[in-house]
This record gives structure tokens, sequence and C-alpha cells, in this order.
């Protein structure tokens, strides 16, 4: 359990300036919170907005949201539990100080025990809560999968749980859809419309492109968030933007940066070898 807790972890990130707004994907989101959904995943690989498009979801509710961007450190199921109470109470201060004391103890309750004091706790508040876990494909251990999916077995109506992933997590997605309690959004959903795709690269990134260049582009990185940013960022200074458009492809040196970085984090984080 850390001895001081690292604040950020538990604040929503700041919505960018110039942000490409996306009601439909909004009204999604807001529809499974309407219906009383259990869980809310959004579930697709790196650069596609995951982050972004939760930030402006919550950004926009009148019920409070409490969150927290996971690690790998979370993968201590104590750690994990100290964090997701903390996130709650940034919402609710006085919420599972109890649990937190127990958490504490030289021997500590099972973990089950820890989250049924910590749902009896959510019962009685009057407003609810939306709690998201980003980063959720960071968690890699049986026990933290089991501790989410005895809280999504037990979530009362005062609670819905958010988690944002690169890969769905073990816990009981096909049984949630199949009780109608799911609501999911996946690379195929989010990646940029045309439309967006246009407003992203003409009016956030400042590019002049022409219609027919928006769209070779956009068929090219397939609607692929990071993609149009880095090809954005490759086309800044350029006079001959249809040009280096054709050019643009996976091997492009941007793109390539991108994935590289990406690897590269998935083995400092995972510990092992890319083979």
């Amino acid at each position: 359990m850390p001895d001081t807790l690292l604040r950020t972890k538990l604040y929503v990130p700041p919505l960018r300036p110039n942000l490409v707004s996306r009601p439909q994907l909004i009204d999604k989101l807001n529809q499974g919170l309407q219906l009383g959904h259990k869980l809310t995943l959004v579930s697709a690989p790196a650069g596609f907005g995951k982050t972004t498009l939760i930030s402006e979801w919550v950004a926009g509710f009148e019920r409070p949201a409490a969150w927290l961007s996971l690690d790998k450190g979370d993968n201590d199921t104590t750690r994990f539990l100290t964090y997701l109470i903390a996130a709650l109470q940034t919402v609710e201060p006085n919420m599972g100080e109890g649990t937190l004391a127990a958490l504490r103890a030289p021997q500590p309750p099972s973990t089950e025990s820890i989250l049924t004091a910590l749902l009896n706790d959510i019962v009685t508040i009057p407003d609810s809560i939306v709690l998201a876990l980003d980063d959720y494909h960071l968690i890699d251990v049986q026990p933290v999968d089991k501790a989410v999916t005895f809280l999504l077995e037990n979530l009362p109506p005062q609670l819905l749980l958010v988690v944002s992933t690169r890969d769905d997590p073990k816990l009981p997605v096909a049984r949630l859809r199949a009780c109608g309690q799911l609501t999911e959004l996946r690379a195929a959903d989010l990646h940029f419309t045309s439309a967006e795709a246009a407003e992203f690269l003409n009016q956030v990134m400042g590019l002049n492109l022409a219609v027919e260049d928006v769209a070779a582009l956009e068929a090219r990185t397939e609607g692929w968030i990071a993609g149009l940013q880095l090809a954005a960022i490759s086309m800044q200074g350029h006079q001959d933007s249809s040009s280096l458009i054709k050019s643009f492809t996976g091997s492009h040196r941007f793109v390539l940066d991108y994935l590289i970085e990406e690897v590269l984090a998935s083995v400092f984080r995972f510990g092992h070898a890319v083979s």
C-alpha cells in the first residue's frame, strides 16, 4: 500500500483546446447511463482517443465523476483498492474510511469483505457516481480482475463503472452484454468520420486541405486519430500536401516513431521482450 497517494492519478484529464466534439458517441454513452447499464467499456488500440472521449463525456455530467488512471503498480490488490477508495472520496470525502482502516491493518480482511463494506457505503449515498478506470489493460493479475468482477456483480444503482482499455479485460463482459447491462465502444466506433477528420485537420491542426485530400488521408489512416495527427504534423510547413498524402503509409517516419514508442513502452511496462 502506498504511504503517499499520487493525487494526479485521481484527476480527470483536462480537455484539450480545440477539441473535436463527438456528440454521436456522447449520446451513445449517455444512453447507457440512462438505461442503468452496469459497465461502460471503451476498448480500442492506442491512439483512438479513448481517454479524451471519456474526459469529454464526464465533463458534461450533472452527476459527480470519480477517476482513476491505472498503472502497473496497481496490480497489487491492496494498492488498487486504496486508490479505488481514494478516487471515490474525491466526490464523497467520507466514503470508505472504515474500509481504508481495515486495509491498513496488519492482517486485513479478504478482498470480498473489503468490497462488501465499500458497496454498503455506496448504497447510502443519495447521488449517483460514475467511476472511470482508465488504462485497464495495464492490469494483468487475477486478484484485481476478481475484485472488479465482484464489484460489477454487486454494483448498486448509485454507481456506474467505466473502463477504458486497449484489450478486452478479464471481466464478465459477455454476461453483461447478454443481460443488457453493457455499453461498449470499439475501434470501429471511435475512428474519425470524414467530417471529423476534416474538422481536425483543417481547424485543429491549421491545415487548408482540399476535400479530396482529406478524404484520401482519412481513407489511408482508416480514421485512426493518432495517424491523422501524425500525418498533419508531417505536413505542417509543406507546400505540396497532396504529394505527401499520397506517400503517407504505415511506413512513414512519424507513424513508425509512434508505433516503436508504443512497443517499447509495452516492453518496459510488462517486463518482457517483443517476439
